[in-house]
């Protein structure tokens, strides 16, 4: 069954090389077009390589940590018993998959939306194509990889280093270790990056009368196209590639501990079974990715986008019931696959309720743009209110998830629940990844100058995209949410926590801190994004001063020493944030003991959930706002309307694209950190 689980992840692969060289094969447009498209490129790599050298560094370090303290353990360590670093190792591999699946992500994005802007000349479903294929080299680059990684790593640890395959799951945390300490550099690096080069170009804009942001002479411009892909492709990437691992490891290794009765071979059952799951995802995304598709004038580009997700899931409960039927006992089958069901629909619904929240088609931002008459500060509390309220109907759902879940197959259906939401990662993934390369498409026509119909064209695909990319982010926070819920499972499984005592003064104390850490980190990446804004914005100045011809075009700004300014500073932003991360969960458990730190773990998750939530809520309910206007409504552009929704979009491209993705993987990156260390936390701790 192994074997079969791996030839998926090398069909993704496969067939995202095949997107990558149909998407190649485009005519690439004009020699303007060619040449920004180039210098987003070199900006790209400028960005990575920065990116790269941190996270080598950090690999460097936390790897010979895992080496000696859980590989070797200290014991061995004393006397001179040094064994193998197979921990250490798969910490190293889960990082490489996802370096590896962002980079050729980002390598297609760059690659497609240029061609998808030409594409636009000619119809608007040929430039759909190009851009979808582009989002979905990235979405089974990101499955395909992580597949791999998983399967291969267990056929390693079984079949070559002869490794019990219950041991040879517990393995498998530091590969999601792996997976989370690069999701963490790259969703909170990039959302830092990204806003700052946002600033850095409208800065421009504001000191040079009359010079558009997307102006090619603007030196910031190549910077803020580099961040559309680093934080839209790379970013999210990441961010689902982690909690695909994760919800992937956290249901093998309860799948592995749960007594079956007097079913013994359920557990090897139990412990394929998501593997399998995630496998036939893929399949089912790529069958999907063919309906894709519009017709000139139909206006119906986000309901293709939809067609294809909704025709994945429908193809993975059929499969899923299929092979629950067939893999597991007959006792408990039918359970499972409710559980893997619920998962699958709560993340489908929580889709469409962030759809409701943040697009422009529905009440709640009508009203927000409503309230921009009456001026910026109820525009930013009216914003602030509807991220609020709209939490509570997708954690019922979410709820709703667990506890049919639970109900049916206990701590498995958890687990189970949240590899059902993300089975069909493959293409929801794409359908992400989509928006930033029409984002830059659009971009790319107006400094080409090309006709209006391109711009209208690509604006259609720009609005569904925007619409896209905020319920991708808000469904990214879901399943980060049921993941971390999936590996608290597990720890609580590893530490023998059936219960968390609130009486337990310890525990209350994890609680509160727990519940307070999302908002110390959500800080730390707002004011990060302040510094490397003005470090950006720095930059632009000196150049605006030591090259002036560069507005009336006789001179081309530096756009690359642009990207390296932030990116410097994004990668030094992230450092303490990331060490907080690591560093909290290590010292609560040893400190206070393991029910302290499950303590520490559910107040994190809860309250982590509910603000990541509300704050991209928010800030895509202010960018809708902004173009709601923008689209004649209610005085249309330059009224006091507009000005007040350009405050709030200011606010809430900081909540939407840095803060509130950033706290999803700090969520993660920590619950896994105390499932890998798990073993060392008494119950009480030393100070308990």
């Amino acid at each position: 069954m192994l074997s079969i689980v791996l030839s998926c992840g090398v069909l993704a692969l496969l067939v995202a090389a095949i997107f990558r060289i149909l998407v190649g094969m485009k005519n690439a447009g004009t020699k303007k077009m060619q040449d920004v498209a180039a210098q987003v490129r070199s900006g790209v790599m400028a960005f990575l390589w920065r990116e790269y050298i941190v996270i080598v560094v950090f690999l460097c370090v936390i790897g010979s940590l895992l080496f000696l303290f859980l590989d070797t353990t200290w014991a061995g360590m004393q006397t001179g018993s040094w064994k193998p670093p197979y921990i250490a190792g798969s910490f190293v591999l889960g990082a490489l998959c996802s370096i590896f699946s962002g980079f050729i992500g980002i390598r297609a994005a760059t690659s497609a939306n240029v061609r998808a802007t030409q594409a636009a000349r000619t119809s608007l479903g040929k430039s759909l194509r190009v851009a979808f294929l582009g989002g979905a080299t990235t979405g089974l680059s990101v499955v395909g990889l992580a597949i791999i990684g998983l399967t291969g790593s267990i056929l390693y640890f079984t079949e070559v280093a002869s490794v019990s395959f219950i041991q040879a799951l517990s393995i498998l945390a530091g590969f999601s270790f792996g997976a989370s300490s690069v999701a963490l550099f790259t969703r909170v690096g990039g959302g830092i990056y990204a806003k700052a080069a946002d600033v850095g170009a409208g800065f421009f804009g504001k000191v040079e009368a009359g010079t558009p942001k997307d102006e090619s002479c603007n030196p910031a411009v190549v910077a803020d196209y580099v961040g559309n892909n680093v934080g839209g492709v790379a970013g999210i990437g990441a961010d689902l590639f982690e909690s695909y691992v994760g919800s992937l490891v956290a249901a093998m290794l309860i799948g592995g501990t749960v007594d079956w009765g007097t079913a013994p071979q359920a557990a090897e059952a139990a412990i394929l079974f998501p593997l399998v799951i995630s496998a036939f995802g893929i399949i089912a995304s790529i069958i999907s990715t063919f309906v894709v598709r519009t017709k000139e004038g139909s206006g119906d580009v986000h309901d293709a986008l939809k067609n294809g997700l909704f025709l994945a899931s429908a193809l993975v409960v059929v499969f899923a019931f299929f092979f629950a039927k067939k893999m597991l006992p007959a006792q408990v089958w039918w359970g499972v696959f409710l559980a893997l069901t619920a998962g699958l629909v709560a993340g489908v619904i929580i889709r469409m309720l962030t759809e409701y929240y943040t697009s422009s088609k529905y009440t709640p931002v009508k009203e927000l743009a409503s309230a921009a008459k009456a001026g910026s500060a109820t525009t930013i509390t009216d914003g602030l209110a509807l991220g609020y309220i709209s939490t509570f109907l997708p954690l019922l759902f979410l709820c709703a998830a667990i506890g049919i879940a639970y109900s049916q197959a206990g701590l498995y259906g958890i687990a189970v629940s949240a590899v059902g939401m993300l089975s069909t990662l493959g293409i929801s993934l794409a359908i992400d990844a989509y928006c930033p390369i029409v984002s830059n498409a659009g971009g790319f026509a107006d400094m080409a100058q090309l006709t209006k119909q391109v711009r209208e064209r690509i604006d259609m695909l720009e609005s569904a995209g925007g619409t896209s990319a905020a319920i991708g982010n808000g469904f990214a926070i879901g399943s980060a949410a049921l993941t971390a819920l999936a590996l608290f499972t597990a720890f609580s499984e590893g530490a023998a926590l059936s219960v968390i005592n609130l009486m337990n003064p310890l525990a209350l104390i994890g609680l509160l801190i727990g519940g307070a850490l999302p908002y110390v980190f959500a800080a730390l990446t707002m004011r990060a994004v302040g510094h490397a804004a003005s470090v950006m914005v720095g930059e632009v100045r000196r150049q605006c001063k030591e090259t002036k011809g560069s507005v009336s075009g006789r001179m081309q700004g530096e756009g690359t020493r642009c990207v390296g300014v932030a990116a410097g500073a994004a990668m030094y932003a992230t450092m303490f944030p990331g060490f907080i991360a690591i560093a909290i969960p290590v010292a609560a458990g040893f400190l206070f003991g393991s029910e302290a730190l499950g303590g520490l773990l559910v107040g994190s998750l809860v309250s982590g959930a509910l603000l990541a939530l509300s704050m991209m809520h928010s800030g895509g309910a202010w960018n809708n706002a902004r173009k709601y206007i923008e689209a004649g409504n209610l005085g249309g552009k330059g009224s006091e309307s507009h000005k007040a929704t350009l405050v709030g979009n200011t606010v809430g491209s900081f909540f939407k694209d840095a803060s509130g993705p950033s706290v999803s993987a700090f969520l993660k990156l920590m619950t896994i950190v105390s499932l890998l260390t798990v073993g060392f936390y008494s119950v009480n701790g030393l100070l308990g």
